[in-house]
């Protein structure tokens, strides 16, 4: 039987993604060190970007669970000198319980994916971010009960957030609005997907109004730092400061995937204030990742 992967939210229902969801919060809230349902397993992680919360939410929530993590970087395997991914992708499954990567193409994990013997997990890739969007919406359940029927709103680059996003609004039902730099908007067949489920706004304070939920990231992602200062002329009306989250709901949330530039893509204001939960949001990749590996390799989670 062909393992399953996490390369996508729509990889799972909306069900399993709630059921993971609401997982991840009781693993939170009862934290059991005698529960050790992965004993005896391996994760791989394969890094080709740096990392912190990715890394230490996985090491730690293998540790955890009672299984090990592996780190591999391209510095010092045969990833990094020519062995093709489907060479890599068979023998390193052959040697672990799961695999988790990190990595610049989305290709480099569907090729993994479909030569692996055991679950593959994205981790992070060009295109698509959705261990932090369980982790997002992990938070906003927390805060405020299911997403389903509530407006978000995505301000800044159309990124592998904004994709995940994206997917997130078809998987769990809720509205995304979206104010991007018209060079910067999000994959028109990742858009063209979503249908009602996706708007596009000319500013961040019309895509703000009426939200429940307010998210951006940063303006130069990783490897995009050769772009910083054309994207600081881009991007500079794109800032979610107090005029645009005074747009949304009394009680809406601010969100950032971190880390963050404070006095470009959010204000200090915004994000050291009582309406972010940016930290809660961190913490729960660990929760979130612990959820998601007892389902991926327990047969029955408890």
């Amino acid at each position: 039987m062909n393992p399953r992967h996490f390369i996508s939210l729509l990889d799972f229902s909306g069900d399993e993604l709630r059921s993971l969801i609401n997982r991840a919060i009781v693993l939170k809230i009862n934290r059991d060190p005698n529960y050790q349902p992965l004993k005896g397993q391996v994760l791989a992680m394969i890094f080709e970007k740096s990392s912190t919360r990715t890394r230490i939410s996985f090491e730690s929530g293998m540790s955890h669970f009672g299984g090990n993590a592996i780190f591999l970087s391209p510095r010092d395997t045969q990833l990094g000198r020519g062995e093709p991914l489907q060479d890599s992708a068979r023998v390193i499954s052959s040697m672990v319980d799961c695999i988790m990567l990190r990595t610049d193409k989305h290709e480099t994990v569907t090729t993994f994916a479909e030569h692996s013997s055991v679950p593959v997990i994205n981790g992070l890739t060009d295109l698509l971010h959705p261990c932090q969007l369980l982790a997002d919406m992990q938070t906003y359940f927390e805060h405020r009960g299911d997403i389903q029927g509530k407006t978000v709103t995505w301000i800044g680059d159309g990124n592998n957030m904004c994709h995940s996003y994206i997917h997130a609004a078809m998987r769990l039902g809720f509205r995304l609005n979206i104010a991007c730099p018209p060079a910067y908007q999000p994959l028109p067949s990742i858009v063209d997907a979503a249908g009602e489920s996706v708007g596009f706004f000319d500013t961040p304070v019309a895509a703000a109004q009426n939200s429940d939920l307010v998210v951006t990231d940063v303006w130069a992602s990783m490897g995009q730092e050769e772009e910083q200062k054309q994207r600081e002329v881009a991007f500079k009306d794109y800032q979610v400061n107090a005029e645009v989250m005074a747009a949304a709901n009394n009680d809406a949330l601010f969100m950032h995937c971190l880390p963050a530039h404070r006095g470009e893509e959010v204000s200090a204001e915004v994000i050291d204030g009582s309406q972010s939960v940016i930290f809660d949001e961190a913490e729960n990749r660990l929760h979130a990742q612990k959820a998601l590996l007892e389902f991926l390799l327990c047969k029955k989670p408890r």
